[in-house]
């Protein structure tokens, strides 16, 4: 009896396994629990480092507006790079949203949400359906190594001169008071 038993909880451990390994939303959601309990805090000590002008970096949204980098001096920019397919995307896409609620009418922040893929009906779909309110863009220029070597999620925060201020790798929990904080201090800051 106790070898089946075993046996039993042997297979729905694999079967558990597999779930997490090729189902995006299980990945996601596994994922977005660690968040929850304080597992990914993002990490808002990162030097401040000038990147090689912010000119030229453009995103496409929706409607066909063009939004150039450059164009944002004086403005606090969060950039997100994502994909729909992205387990660890889809895992901080809530606590972005959150925070993206709470800026979202401050016209010194500005955010773009970057689909990797490029497919902006897709990704503007995945918002809708998950309702979701985040501004999507495609990425219109190339883009330094420096801000995105293709690694999903990346975050990137410019702080109003245009200097990078925080980049981070992988998946976070950007609802966290440390961001919040973070990008109240960098709007504060008028150097």
């Amino acid at each position: 009896m106790k070898f089946i038993r075993k046996n039993i909880f042997n297979a729905l451990f694999v079967v558990f396994l597999l779930v997490i390994v090729f189902v995006p939303d299980a990945k996601a959601f596994l994922i977005k629990g660690l968040i929850e309990i304080g597992f990914y805090k993002p990490n808002v000590e990162t030097p401040k480092e000038k990147v090689a002008g912010l000119n030229g970096i453009r995103f496409k949204d929706v409607s066909g507006n063009l939004v150039d980098l450059g164009d944002l001096k004086g403005k606090v920019i969060f950039l997100n790079f994502w994909a729909t397919w992205c387990p660890p995307c889809r895992a901080e896409m809530p606590s972005i949203n959150k925070l993206y609620n709470q800026f979202k009418n401050d016209k010194n922040i500005v955010f773009i949400f970057a689909d990797a893929d490029g497919d902006l009906a897709k990704s503007t779909r995945f918002m809708a359906d998950r309702k979701y309110t985040l501004p999507v863009y495609k990425v219109e220029s190339n883009i330094p190594e420096q801000l995105f070597a293709g690694a999903l999620p990346t975050t990137v925060i410019f702080d109003k001169q245009g200097r990078l201020s925080f980049k981070h790798e992988g998946v976070a929990n950007y609802a966290d008071q440390k961001i919040i904080d973070f990008l109240n201090q960098l709007k504060s800051i008028n150097e």
